[in-house]
């Protein structure tokens, strides 16, 4: 069973409903609708009049909007709160009380009322399959409304679900148009600004329902007010279109309910919405000048309009319904602690979110986060992304999109690779560096997204540009061939280490055996590479572990970038007082002897790809333990964080990006060193389990997700930099941390090597099909739910 939440801890919840790379809006904790970000952007506060209803008829009819109370931090603390908030439906009245509960893609808002004599229920959910990546990329949501009858007399009541016309843009254009069982809110396309077209359907299946297209026109508050008093009076005016003045402002549908006693009945409302074109052109063209294209979302290329996809949408409901119930029964048919679970569940939202878009030929392009209203830090930022583990393994062929993206449009042929594509996906400029982390942790997925796929033929097609990949990261940061990365490289904290390191090193040696062993494969010589890896692994050990830990080596002499310490290597607008650091510390934003939570971060990353351990597992667990006992905190209150703090603060705990337990920090250490980060966290903790310290992986989660719980987070937004952060994904690897469960395609063999005692289930999913593994009785076992698994043997490590 999933979490429940109730009373405050409802209040920051929103849940994603949407498609990948579509769209979406959220079912919040309380039953609201908000969220909506349809036009291929975030839209974190946009909230509209849209909301459901019920008006149960009596002496005095009794009527609620379908939602719990509105949350105080709203009311108090959001955009416009000082005017009043005027255009809310705040001050409708709602349910007394209210409690949340999911199982991904479904949640489920229950909602009592002493004066109403219903028990009412919502569930919202939007089409998720794994395998499936097409019909989870459809922008549609379902809600479905049920109403229980809790009393010994009969009730009659109406249910009402009104939209203001939330599609309208600008002056001209808008209007409400009819569909079967509903209406379209549309938006026609200006010529000067084509992004403006968009429409958003709501319709039933119920053929008893009364469809009103034409709300009361009027100034100030006077459409919102006469819905109001319709559904207040239990009324169901029936009005066609408007083919005259000013255009409707928004739409209701109308259904009876007639309960029994202990009767119950559920309404379906079907939403879909089509925004066919954005004004997003995003990153450098090779040439100067821009192409003048624009991103334009995955289903315009498979539906001409918003009646297309509605039409879909109607007819595959059920059976889209029961594909994605079956996901969720299987998913959550576990046995893993209840933290593990939900934080893997919760993140799984991020692949509906604003974060993921894709394009018309399919491929997925990403930002980081999102922004409020835009998205944050473009182009599928290749060291980010390298912690997400949840695409690859629910949609492959997604995950190999991006490969695709990283060795042909954004490598170059010197094995160059940008680590931000442009968006539409398209050739770029190359004058910018690379990314250590980013450019070698790519080979890993490429390893892992081969061994999941079973093609041999894709592999041996990408190898030229793997190998270009890896030459050119020899020859930039390693240009002496001593195994190590020497030569200053960029990495995902924005800037670069100086000088070798664990944490870009771990990912050099991770890549450098996935090469070899995709060499061999493919009977090419690959002898450089395991000198290369040899070398490497036994300075890792003699040069870069304090006996604790993994650090950095602060020897830059003989580096070809030249000294650090010597101002001319810097920017010549480099104020004197930090000339005088340099010379001292050496360059800013290093680490030193620091102690890193991803310090062995590589190392990681070869596990969970499939590459395997490659590294002296006793200094490696000693690193993690290290992290757990120096780095993580129950109490922030008496730390100094003078980067951002949001992301855990005061009295609340969280894992440390960096800490200096001997006391040597540097003065001015890497830019993030004093922060919080979900996705290192579930990145370090799933580690700890890889290595046997459980218990000390579900301390870093216990504080995580008590800083997200409902109260003063929303537990489906971990946010980093912006919402629904990819970095987070990397929670997905506590399937494997913990089962040790890892089907490789290539031998058909399913790896089983539980870091938990006695018999256990846990999901499992492949590219051909998911299911149940784990241990019964002592002995191994899977159970297919959906597709097909070929397991021609079981390594079991018990």
């Amino acid at each position: 069973m999933s979490k429940i939440y109730t009373g405050e801890n409802t209040q920051h919840i929103a849940f994603p409903l949407g498609g990948i790379g579509a769209g979406m809006y959220c079912l919040e904790g309380r039953g609201a609708l908000s969220h909506f970000s349809l036009r291929n952007a975030p839209g974190v506060f946009n909230e509209p009049q849209i909301f459901a209803a019920i008006s149960v008829k009596g002496g005095k009819p009794v009527a609620r909007v379908l939602e719990g109370q509105v949350p105080m931090w709203k009311v108090y603390g959001s955009r416009g709160a000082g005017n009043g908030l005027a255009g809310k439906t705040f001050g409708l009245p709602r349910f007394r009380n209210a409690q949340f509960q999911s199982q991904y893609p479904f949640a489920s808002v229950e909602l009592t009322d002493s004066a109403v004599p219903l028990r009412v229920t919502i569930e919202g959910w939007s089409p998720f399959t794994p395998g499936d990546a097409d019909s989870s990329s459809m922008p549609v949501a379902g809600l479905e409304y049920t109403f229980e009858n809790t009393t010994a007399a009969p009730v009659e009541a109406v249910f009402s679900f009104n939209t203001h016309n939330f599609m309208a843009v600008g002056e001209k254009g808008a209007s409400v148009k009819k569909i079967g069982g509903g209406y379209i809110l549309d938006q026609k396309p200006n010529p000067k600004k084509p992004f403006e077209q968009g429409s958003f359907a709501v319709f039933t299946d119920r053929r008893d329902a009364v469809v009103n297209l034409a709300w009361f026109r009027g100034g100030w508050f006077d459409p919102l007010t006469m819905a109001w008093n319709a559904v207040e009076r239990c009324e169901t005016p029936c009005n066609d279109e408007i083919k005259e003045g000013q255009p409707s402002p928004g739409a209701t549908i109308y259904v009876p309910i007639n309960l029994k006693p202990g009767e119950k009945t559920t309404v379906k409302i079907l939403t879909c919405w089509y925004v066919p074109v954005s004004d997003m052109n995003i990153g450098p063209d090779p040439k100067e000048g821009s192409t003048g294209m624009v991103y334009r979302p995955w289903y315009t290329a498979q539906y001409k309009n918003i009646r297309e996809v509605a039409s879909y949408w109607r007819a595959n409901y059920a059976s889209l319904r029961k594909a994605s119930k079956s996901f969720a029964a299987s998913f959550f048919d576990s046995t893993l602690p209840e933290q593990v679970i939900d934080s893997i569940e919760t993140n799984l939202a991020i692949i509906k979110s604003p974060t993921v878009l894709r394009q018309t030929d399919g491929r997925l392009w990403c930002w980081e986060g999102c922004f409020d209203d835009c998205g944050c830090c473009s182009g599928s930022c290749t060291h980010v992304w390298n912690y997400a583990q949840a695409i690859p393994h629910l949609f492959p062929d997604l995950e190999r999109s991006l490969r695709a993206t990283e060795y042909a449009d954004s490598q170059d042929d010197r094995g160059h690779q940008n680590f931000r594509s442009s968006l539409p996906i398209r050739q770029t400029a190359h004058d910018f560096h690379a990314a250590s982390d980013g450019q070698l942790g790519g080979i890993m997925k490429l390893f892992r997204d081969w061994r999941i796929s079973d093609d041999n033929d894709w592999l041996k097609s990408m190898w030229p540009a793997v190998k270009k990949s890896i030459d050119y990261c020899i020859v930039t940061w390693d240009p002496d061939g001593v195994g190590v990365l020497r030569e200053p490289h960029h990495n995902t904290y924005d800037i670069e280490f100086w000088g070798p390191d664990g944490m870009c090193t771990s990912f050099y040696l991770g890549a450098l055996k996935a090469v070899s062993i995709m060499g061999q494969a493919l009977k090419q010589d690959v002898k450089v590479y395991d000198e290369l890896l040899a070398k490497g692994l036994k300075f890792m050990d003699d040069k870069l572990f304090n006996g604790e830990y993994y650090i950095q080596n602060m020897d830059w002499s003989g580096l070809r970038a030249g000294d650090p310490r010597d101002a001319k290597t810097f920017s010549a607008n480099e104020p004197p007082e930090a000339v005088e650091l340099y010379k001292k510390e050496g360059p800013k934003y290093q680490y030193g002897n620091g102690c890193i939570s991803d310090g062995v971060l590589g190392y990681w990353m070869a596990e969970v790809c499939g590459v395997g351990q490659i590294a002296n597992e006793p200094n490696v667990k000693s690193h993690l333990k290290a992290i757990h006992d120096y780095n993580l905190k129950t109490d922030l209150t008496g730390h100094a964080n003078p980067q951002r703090p949001t992301y855990a603060v005061g009295d609340e705990g969280g894992l440390l990006l960096c800490t200096w337990p001997h006391g040597d920090k540097l003065s001015l250490p890497f830019v993030y060193s004093d922060e919080v980060w979900t996705g290192i966290e579930h990145q370090a903790a799933s580690h700890m389990m890889l290595r046997g310290l459980v218990t000390e992986g579900l301390d870093v989660i216990r504080e995580l997700r008590k800083r997200y719980d409902g109260k003063k987070r929303n537990p489906y937004n971990e946010y980093e930099c912006g919402h629904w952060y990819a970095r987070a994904m990397a929670s997905y690897a506590y399937l494997y941390a913990l089962t040790g469960a890892r089907y490789d395609a290539v031998s058909q063999t399913l790896y089983l090597e539980p870091r938990i005692k006695g018999d256990f289930r846990s999901f499992l999913c492949t590219a051909t099909g998911y299911g149940t593994v784990g241990v019964k009785d002592g002995k191994p076992f899977v159970e297919v739910a959906s597709g097909k698994i070929e397991v021609k043997k079981i390594e079991y490590k018990g």
